[in-house]
């Protein structure tokens, strides 16, 4: 059955061509076509050439961007004795251990990102299955796993986010809000390519970047010029 698209947005797919646009007139066009009745997310959806079946052709990774998300964050914290009150000082929003554990095994998940100390991820396994549907599992390779709980709670709070591959090999990460200016958004995307670029997996080969799109939560898809983008500085982004 072919799902019926609404009359807003064959209006705004109208003022899309099929071309690869330069960066910045990308997301001119992608606040342009913010239209819904709430705040949009802008984001990027980036197909890669990895399959991520295999384990030298994964990726996971963090980001941090320089314009910040837009988003205010809950975090929670899992660790024990005085990492609980660091944790707390820094602006964690919940800390706790086997007790935080126990609720978030009854179904309290007000949060939406969980950190833990390396202490603690024996006990945060059996939370797996609940977790790691959702993303929240914490992960090294995520920066969700320290000991150095005030920093990485600063960090996320102040727009570093986590993002991976999905099984096909696409990334979908949210990199700012639609009413940010367009040249904060190149900025945010800018430091997105790089970072991926950064952390391409050891056994990715041949073309790495296939194609690039970015579009307002309820917008159409708008492709980005991947060359241009890659050839631009971030100073220049900036």
């Amino acid at each position: 059955m072919t799902k019926k698209i609404s009359r807003r947005l064959r209006e705004l797919q109208a003022k899309v061509t099929d071309k690869a646009y330069e960066p910045l007139a990308a997301l001119q066009l992608l606040k342009e076509t913010a239209t819904a009745k709430f705040p949009e997310s802008a984001e990027a959806h980036i197909r890669l050439g990895i399959d991520p079946k295999y384990t030298d052709q994964q990726l996971r990774t963090t980001v941090a961007l320089p314009k910040g998300t837009g988003q205010t964050i809950r975090i929670a914290v899992l660790a024990r004795g005085e990492k609980v009150a660091e944790a707390t000082a820094a602006g964690a929003d919940l800390a706790g251990s086997e007790e935080l554990i126990k609720d978030i095994q009854g179904g309290m998940l007000d949060f939406d990102l969980l950190i833990a100390t390396p202490d603690m991820m024996k006990d945060i396994a059996k939370l797996g299955r609940l977790l790691g549907p959702r993303g929240l599992m914490p992960s090294p390779k995520g920066g969700t796993v320290t000991f150095e709980l005030a920093q990485a709670i600063q960090e996320f709070k102040a727009g570093k986010l986590e993002f991976r591959a999905d099984r096909t090999g696409i990334v979908h990460v949210m990199f700012g809000k639609a009413g940010f200016s367009a040249e904060d958004l190149l900025v945010n995307l800018k430091a997105l390519q790089e970072c991926i670029d950064r952390n391409r997996p050891s056994g990715a080969k041949g073309r790495y970047w296939r194609s690039l799109y970015v579009s307002a939560t309820m917008g159409p898809s708008i492709e980005v010029d991947i060359s241009t983008l890659r050839d631009l500085s971030l100073a220049d982004a900036e």
